[in-house]
C-alpha cells in the first residue's frame, strides 16, 4: 500500500480543499473549507454558474449571496464525500458569541433548505473564548462545530470543557512562528514545535476521555504529516495528499490511545485564567490574531468579487 493508503487504516483523511476535482480524486473521508479556499474557488471561471445561482437567489442581499456561495459549494462537496463538510463563519464575528451563534444558524438552515441533513456540516469558528461559548451553545442544539486557528494548548483545554465536537491546531503556522522568531530554520519531524503541540493535545484528551476529536491542521511539509500518523483526524491539502499516494514506503503509528505518555493534569479554566493563559503564549496570541485578520480579508476579497454581481 502507499502512505496514503496506510494513513486512512489509522487515522480519517480530510481533504483540505473546496476544490472539487481534487476532492473527487482523491476521496477523502470528510472536507473543510474557509474563506481563503473559497476565494480560490471562485476566482476559477469553472465555479461561475454556481456563484450566478448563489446571487441569483439572495434577493439582492450581498451577504446572503456569499453565505449561499459557501452553502452551495459545501452542497456541492458532499456530493462527492461520505462524510462531513466544514463551512466557517464570518471570521469579523471572532469576538461575538451572539452574532456567531446566530450566523451559525443560518448557515444550517441554508443547508437543511437545500435537503442536507446537520448532521453532515461542521460549523468551523474561531477559537477565542468567545467563539468557544458561542460553540458550547451550538452544540447544546446538536450543531456540530469545528474550533479553527488553535494554536494553543489553553484553547485546546477550553474547546474539550465546553464539549465541541472538533478542533482543528494548526501545525505549520506554528513552525512559521518559530522559524522566524529565533528558533530552528529547520526542524526534524519528530522535533517540529507543531507537532509537538497537536501531539501533546491529542495526549491529554485521550488520558482524559475527552470525546472531542483533534485534527490536525495547516502542514508545511509531509514529514509534519507522517508525525502525526494515527491522530483522529488530519486535514491535507491536494499536493501533500499526492505525495502520500506516490509513497509506497512504510507508514509507522505515531499516535495512539493505549500510548499517551506522561499523565497531565486536567485543566478546568474560567475566562480570566483561559485569557491569561493565553496572554503567556506569544506565538499563540499573535497566530491566532494573524489568522483572524486573514480570513477576514479574503472574506472582504469574496464579497468584493460577488458584488458586481447583484
Amino acid at each position: 500500500m502507499n502512505k496514503l493508503q496506510q494513513l486512512r487504516e489509522m487515522t480519517v483523511v480530510v481533504a483540505d480543499t473546496g476544490e472539487l476535482p481534487a476532492i473527487a480524486e482523491y476521496k477523502p473521508q470528510d472536507a473543510t473549507t474557509n474563506p481563503s479556499l473559497l476565494l480560490k474557488v471562485a476566482q476559477d471561471e469553472a465555479y461561475a454558474e454556481l456563484i450566478e445561482k448563489s446571487v441569483a437567489a439572495a434577493n439582492g442581499n450581498l451577504f446572503d449571496a456569499v453565505d449561499n456561495f459557501a452553502v452551495d459549494i459545501g452542497c456541492e462537496i458532499l456530493k462527492i464525500i461520505p462524510g462531513r463538510v466544514s463551512t466557517e463563519v464570518d471570521a469579523r464575528l471572532s469576538f461575538d458569541a451572539g452574532a456567531t451563534v446566530d450566523k451559525a444558524r443560518k448557515l444550517i438552515e441554508r443547508y437543511q433548505n437545500r435537503g442536507v441533513d446537520r448532521g453532515r456540516i461542521l460549523i468551523k469558528i474561531a477559537s477565542t473564548w468567545e467563539g468557544i461559548r458561542a460553540a458550547e451553545e451550538l452544540q447544546k442544539d446538536g450543531i456540530n462545530c469545528n474550533l479553527t486557528l488553535l494554536f494553543s494548548f489553553a484553547q485546546a483545554a477550553a474547546c474539550a470543557d465546553a464539549g465541541v465536537f472538533l478542533i482543528s491546531p494548526f501545525v505549520g503556522r506554528i513552525m512559521d512562528w518559530h522559524k522566524a522568531n529565533g528558533g530552528q530554520q529547520a526542524y526534524e519531524p519528530h522535533e517540529d514545535p507543531g507537532v509537538i503541540s497537536v501531539s501533546r493535545i491529542y495526549n491529554y484528551y485521550k488520558q482524559h476521555d475527552y470525546d472531542t476529536i483533534v485534527m490536525g491542521a495547516s502542514f508545511r511539509n509531509v514529514g509534519e504529516i507522517q508525525a502525526l500518523a494515527g491522530c483522529d483526524y488530519l486535514t491535507i491539502g491536494p499536493n501533500y495528499l499526492q505525495e502520500l499516494r506516490d509513497d509506497k514506503g512504510e507508514l509507522k503509528r505515531r499516535l495512539s490511545p493505549e500510548s499517551t505518555g506522561d499523565s497531565q493534569p486536567r485543566l478546568q479554566l474560567d475566562e480570566k485564567a483561559f485569557r491569561w493563559m493565553q496572554n503567556e503564549d506569544a506565538m499563540a496570541i499573535e497566530k491566532l490574531a494573524q489568522g483572524i485578520r486573514a480570513f477576514a480579508a479574503d472574506q472582504v476579497k469574496l464579497e468584493q468579487l460577488v458584488a458586481p454581481l447583484l
